[in-house]
C-alpha cells in the first residue's frame, strides 16, 4: 500500500513539473504581447495604418494580435457593439492563458493529502510491528518513524513549488489581462476618433444645381410709389 502512495506522489510531481514548464513557455511576454504588434498599435493612428497592423498580427500570432484583428474587422460597427464583441473575445483569451493552472491547484491540494495517507499507512505498519515484537527493537521502530515522515515530506515538497508556480502564473495572467485591455482600448479609441475627424474635415458635396429663385411669399415687398403734391402758383 505504501508503494502505491509513493507511486502516486511520483506521478503528481511529474505532472506538476510538466505543467510548470508548459505554462512557463506559453506565458512568455513576447508570446502574449509581441513587441512589433505593440509598436504597430502605437503607430496606427488612422485607418491608413490598418494594413501594416494586419500583416504584423498575422506574422506574430498571439492573443493581442487576434484581438486587434477582431477589432479591425468590425470598425464599420458602432463603437459600443465593437467594444462588446472585443470584451467577449478577450475573456476567451484570458481563459486560454489560464489553461493548466487548475492542475496546479489540484496538485496543491492532493500532494499533502497523499503524504498524509502515506503517513497513516506507515503508522499502521509500525504499530503492527510493535504489537508483534514489542518495544524491544528500537532500531526497527526508528526506521518505521522515518518512513512515516518521508511520505509527509515528499507531499510537502511537491505542494510548495506548485503553490509558488500557481501564484506566479496567476499574477502574470492578471498583468497580461490589464495590458491587453489597455492596448485594445487605445486602438479602438484612436480609430473611432480618426473616423470622426475625417467626417468633420470632409468638404460638403457640391451638386452643381443653381439656387432656387425665392418664392413670392418670401420676396421683398415692392416699394410704394408716392406722388409729390403739386404746388400751383397763386
Amino acid at each position: 500500500m505504501d508503494k502505491l502512495v509513493y507511486l502516486l506522489l511520483f506521478l503528481t510531481s511529474v505532472v506538476g513539473a510538466g505543467v510548470v514548464f508548459w505554462r512557463g513557455w506559453a506565458l512568455r511576454w513576447n508570446q502574449v504581447l509581441p513587441a512589433p504588434v505593440i509598436n504597430a498599435v502605437a503607430e496606427c493612428r488612422t485607418r491608413d495604418g490598418l494594413k501594416k497592423l494586419r500583416e504584423l498580427c498575422a506574422e506574430n500570432p498571439s492573443p493581442l494580435g487576434r484581438l486587434l484583428l477582431l477589432a479591425a474587422d468590425h470598425l464599420d460597427w458602432p463603437k459600443a457593439d465593437n467594444t462588446d464583441s472585443l470584451e467577449t473575445a478577450a475573456r476567451h483569451e484570458i481563459v486560454r492563458l489560464e489553461r493548466g493552472l487548475v492542475v496546479l491547484e489540484i496538485i496543491i491540494g492532493i500532494a499533502p493529502l497523499l503524504g498524509l495517507v502515506g503517513t497513516i499507512i506507515g503508522m499502521m505498519t509500525v504499530f503492527n510491528d510493535i504489537g508483534d515484537v514489542g518495544l524491544n527493537n528500537a532500531s526497527r521502530l526508528a526506521q518505521g518513524i522515518s518512513v512515516i515522515l518521508k511520505a509527509t515530506l515528499i507531499g510537502l515538497l511537491i505542494a510548495i513549488p506548485a503553490l509558488v508556480a500557481w501564484g506566479y502564473f496567476s499574477k502574470k495572467v492578471e498583468v497580461f489581462a490589464v495590458e491587453l485591455e489597455t492596448l485594445c482600448d487605445e486602438f479602438i479609441r484612436r480609430q473611432y476618433a480618426a473616423a470622426v475627424s475625417d467626417a468633420v474635415a470632409r468638404p460638403p458635396q457640391v451638386t452643381g444645381r443653381p439656387p432656387a429663385p425665392p418664392s413670392a411669399a418670401h420676396s421683398p415687398p415692392a416699394a410704394k410709389l408716392t406722388t409729390a403734391p403739386k404746388h400751383w402758383p397763386s
